[in-house]
């Protein structure tokens, strides 16, 4: 769009809200994750209270960090982009609110479920059934929006961010819906809670239903819509397009193909089938192409732009998140070769290649994204450039530090879980790896510590940017605060 069109009258108040939820559940999922983090140095900080203890703290953080601060941080952009890339402003905005309502009333049930410890044990899915529904209620609210947009729209060609937001909403609707089917017991045999249910599939079958949706969690929520995410902002904060149209198209078919087939190993040496093991290994070490494309595409939006990484702290979030995509999926794939998966599996190696993807590579693109956005709906400017790029290195510090402690700490319980003495018996007891384990846990909680710090830095400097923004349209006047961010 040209410097001298008339900025459209885009409709910004459901992207708003999302962004602030982004907020709110970003800092209590973060802040769960440290306590967690210490409670296994001091276990005694739980006060031997149920409520507090590891295992109802631990699966609130992870919903709370992949599905309250992530999802939020994905609608929020997907209401932001989809209207300046589809030249439309925001089709059905009741729909829209209802969708924000609904989410947000889903986030507060499960956090009060997982604590009062109703879970059905499935990781990433530990909601009972009844939340369940309400979640493919919002999810349905979510969808009839894409596709409303998509028939609305004034923009004849489909952006690459818009093909991403359309294959998280049909893949999760796939892989939430199948791993959720259960059978609600009190229905049944009029006995038990009534919110209690059992799974639909049994045994071996049910564990490879758990981690088809498992590790397809990660690749439809906590990847496909942050590449969604970083094939706009990185060519919109670098102000020049996308290095190769073509190569990101080719990155996402490879991506639908591709992961759909890894996750398997998540499950080696169990009891499926050898030859669905070797499947999920080979599509794994496959998998780093595409990534790999997706990565370098993105990295190359940067040609003859690096300079800008020096003095731009929403660059530097960016183009610092894709460099981490690019390690986690090399990563992955690595931990996911039989010999390396033997030494890898069940141990602290697995938290720090997770916490690689989701701190480096999730948060610092939301972050980004957020950083570039805020500005531009409260039609302001960001409260201090300064106080985000010491955040920045304040939680690369902070990453640095756990997923180091965390490799380290892994490959030693690897280790030590397969030493064996002269007699062929193990040389070392479970007790004696924690023990060695807790100064990694220490360092850890440390670099955990020091993330949060930053993301509180975060939230003080939006908090402050959206407060000023009035001041700062009568000072400035709405035009000139508005020079130079034409749509897309």
């Amino acid at each position: 769009m040209s410097q001298t069109e008339p900025i459209p009258d885009y409709d910004y108040s459901v992207a708003k809200a999302f962004t602030i939820s982004t907020l709110i559940w970003g800092a209590v999922g973060m802040s769960v994750g440290v306590i967690i983090a210490f409670e296994l140095i001091f276990p005694q900080l739980n006060a031997d209270l149920p409520w507090l203890s590891f295992n109802r703290l631990r699966p609130l953080h992870t919903n709370a960090v992949i599905f309250g601060f992530t999802l939020s941080g994905v609608f929020a952009s997907w209401y932001y982009i989809s209207q300046r890339v589809l030249k439309v402003r925001m089709v059905l905005p009741t729909l829209g609110k209802l969708h924000l309502v609904l989410f947000n009333l889903i986030i507060i049930l499960a956090a009060y479920t997982l604590l009062a410890g109703h879970s059905t044990s499935k990781e990433y899915h530990e909601l009972p059934w009844w939340i369940d529904i309400l979640v493919v209620v919002m999810w349905l609210t979510w969808g009839i929006h894409i596709f409303a947009m998509l028939g609305a729209r004034k923009e004849k060609t489909l952006y690459v961010s818009i093909w991403y937001y359309v294959a998280c909403f049909i893949a999760v609707s796939m892989l939430y819906l199948i791993n959720g089917l259960a059978i609600p017991t009190w229905f049944v045999t009029q006995t038990g809670n009534w919110w209690h249910s059992v799974s639909m599939f049994a045994g071996t079958n049910d564990a490879q239903v758990q981690w088809w949706f498992g590790h397809n969690a990660v690749a439809f929520v906590l990847t496909v819509p942050i590449i969604a995410i970083s094939y706009y902002f990185i060519p919109k904060q670098a102000n020049q397009p996308v290095y190769s149209y073509r190569l990101s198209l080719w990155s996402f078919w490879g991506l639908m193909f591709v992961y759909l087939w890894a996750g398997p190993h998540h499950m080696m040496y169990s009891t499926i089938p050898d030859w669905v093991q070797t499947l999920g290994m080979v599509f794994s070490l496959v998998l780093i192409i595409p990534s790999w494309g997706s990565m370098v595409n993105l990295l190359l939006t940067m040609s003859g732009k690096w300079e800008q990484l020096k003095t731009d702290p929403i660059a530097k979030f960016l183009i610092i998140g894709s460099t981490f995509y690019g390690f986690a999926t090399l990563e992955g794939p690595i931990q996911a070769i039989k010999s390396v998966n033997a030494i890898a599996h069940f141990t602290d190696w697995i938290v720090g290649h997770v916490h690689n993807g989701t701190l480096g590579w999730v948060s610092f693109t939301i972050i980004g994204a957020i950083l570039h956005m805020v500005p531009r709906m409260w039609k302001t400017k960001l409260y201090s450039e300064r106080l985000a790029e010491n955040q920045f290195w304040i939680q690369t510090l902070g990453i640095v530090f756990y997923f180091s402690s965390m490799w380290i700490a892994g490959i030693t319980q690897g280790a030590m879980w397969r030493t064996t003495d002269q007699f062929g018996s193990l040389a070392y007891s479970f007790l004696d790896t924690v023990n060695v384990m807790v100064p990694y846990w220490a360092l850890r909680a440390v670099g955990g510590s020091l993330f949060l710090i930053g993301f509180f830095m975060f939230f003080y400097n939006i908090h402050r940017t959206i407060r000023g923004a009035e001041k700062f349209q009568a000072q400035a006047g709405t035009e000139s605060a508005l020079t130079g961010n034409a749509a897309i």
